[in-house]
């Protein structure tokens, strides 16, 4: 089922020019199960010539003519969105159930941006005589070069790919090494889709080899990134040598504040599925669970009692709810921060070692730990991974400068009944996006995006096309 991962260039596949691959293995049975191709400088290369060459194509395409081919793209993945789902959950490991959704997510992502392929809206400004006119109008950017990470994969680069054809861009993907396969499904859709060739291309390999390369050429004008702080960053400082227009959606550490309120009992049958989706592999993961003293011990124990039941195996086995970690270092990293918390004296109520009887893959129970101060690893740090710690709060400032004292702001929770303390928790956490009395925020009408460290711009919702746009003010003396 699995095939080995080939470049597209200019609307075909090819291997690299000199014929190097790596392996990609399952994170389940850490067995090879394919290879992809290892771009060279001349196929990156032959990649910037074919994108510059569709986008001149590309951004002459009528608007309704450009609509119609991007809602095909998301008819052909809904048509193949189980294919697509096997595929996902061998290269990631996570469930079936939740590799076919995600599948779906991505189609909604063609689906909403081709529509607003035509609503991309311009300004009139009245002049101050009667012999001018001022208009605004809005243009696509040009090539743009889109990093995609793991956790994700095929909805992540289709909210780049999707906003840039909306655009009239053409551009340049560069998916995940350990999860080319979906970003791969997305690509043959766009081509049988009849998206021109060179309009839409995929190259992998050496991810820092190919970002300085791309991001340092002039055909490039504009970088999209989802990745964490270290890498955004990077990337950062490479397009600013070109000053190059950016977008980036980077980690986060996700505070959820439970106010006394609110039953415990049902804000932990909320909190503790969302928490363990995808493994914990989530940038909007709930990850810092702040809760009031009065509530804690019966949102606690709810909370490790769920962790306790979830179902771990291969993704595709039947009734699995937590599939493995996608690599080892993550697992290491959860391993280090539970020891961290517990050394610190926080409480382990749940999890916090490998599963029985899983001697291969990257697996770990759910893992939940109690009471953690707030100067533990795990409190600090993103913890990418089925980990939730769980603190206690009593006083309404003090939690909001808790959640508030990290440099990330991507996403944020709350729990509460009352009108007052929701609507002031929501306003004053310092995120790009808040969920209260809710958890699934992603959604193709929404934008999707973070400040401070978190990241800049927005993917989705009506905002998201115009991070792939260059306003242009003209002004017209009428010549009579």
């Amino acid at each position: 089922m699995y095939q080995d991962m080939n470049l597209f260039i200019g609307g075909n596949w090819r291997a690299a020019s000199d014929n190097v691959t790596k392996p990609i293995t399952d994170p389940a049975t850490e067995e090879i199960i394919g290879t992809i191709a290892v771009a060279t400088v001349d196929d990156i290369d032959a990649a910037l010539a074919a994108a510059r060459d569709g986008f001149t194509v590309w951004r002459k395409t009528g608007t309704w003519d450009r609509a119609a081919k991007i809602r095909k793209i998301a008819d052909l993945i809904r048509e193949r969105q189980s294919e697509i789902g096997e595929l996902m959950s061998l290269e990631t490991g996570k469930p079936l159930a939740e590799a076919i959704g995600e599948t779906a997510a991505a189609a909604d992502q063609f689906e909403w941006h081709s529509e607003e392929t035509k609503r991309i809206y311009g300004q009139i400004i009245e002049p101050r005589d009667g012999n001018s006119r001022m208009a605004v109008i809005h243009q696509p950017v040009g090539v743009v070069a889109a990093f995609s990470a793991w956790n994700f994969p095929a909805l992540l680069p289709s909210r780049k790919i999707a906003a840039a054809l909306a655009a009239g861009c053409s551009i340049i993907v560069k998916p995940a090494g350990e999860t080319p396969a979906s970003c791969a499904a997305l690509i043959q859709a766009c081509a049988d889709a009849d998206i021109p060739p060179g309009v839409v291309n995929m190259v992998t390999g050496d991810s820092n080899a190919i970002a300085e390369h791309l991001i340092r050429s002039s055909i490039v004008r504009k970088v999209s990134v989802t990745g964490s702080v270290p890498v955004g960053k990077k990337i950062l400082k490479l397009a600013a040598e070109g000053v190059k227009k950016v977008s980036m959606e980077l980690g986060g550490h996700g505070p959820v504040l439970v106010f006394d309120d609110f039953d415990p009992v049902n804000a932990a049958n909320v909190c503790a599925p969302t928490k363990f989706r995808n493994c914990g592999q989530v940038c909007i993961s709930p990850t810092r669970f702040y809760v009031h003293e009065r509530s804690y011990d019966a949102f606690a124990s709810r909370f490790a009692e769920i962790a306790k039941a979830l179902k771990i195996g291969r993704g595709l086995e039947d009734g699995v709810q937590v599939g493995p970690m996608a690599n080892r270092r993550g697992l290491e990293t959860i391993q280090k921060m539970t020891r961290d918390a517990v050394d610190r004296g926080a409480d382990l109520l749940a999890g916090g070692k490998p599963p029985v009887g899983f001697n291969k893959g990257h697996f770990i129970e759910p893992t939940v730990l109690g009471r953690v101060p707030d100067d533990a690893m795990v409190m600090t740090e993103e913890p990418f991974g089925p980990i939730a710690p769980i603190t206690t709060f009593s006083d309404y400032d003090e939690v909001i400068a808790r959640a508030n004292s990290l440099p990330f702001g991507l996403a944020g929770y709350v729990f509460s009944k009352d009108l007052d303390v929701a609507t002031r928790a929501y306003e004053d956490l310092e995120v790009g996006m808040v969920g209260v009395n809710e958890m699934l925020l992603a959604t193709a009408e929404a934008p999707f995006g973070g400040v401070k460290e978190s990241g800049m711009g927005r993917e989705g919702g009506s905002l998201g096309i115009h991070d792939y746009l260059n306003p242009k003010y003209v002004k017209m003396r009428l010549a009579g």
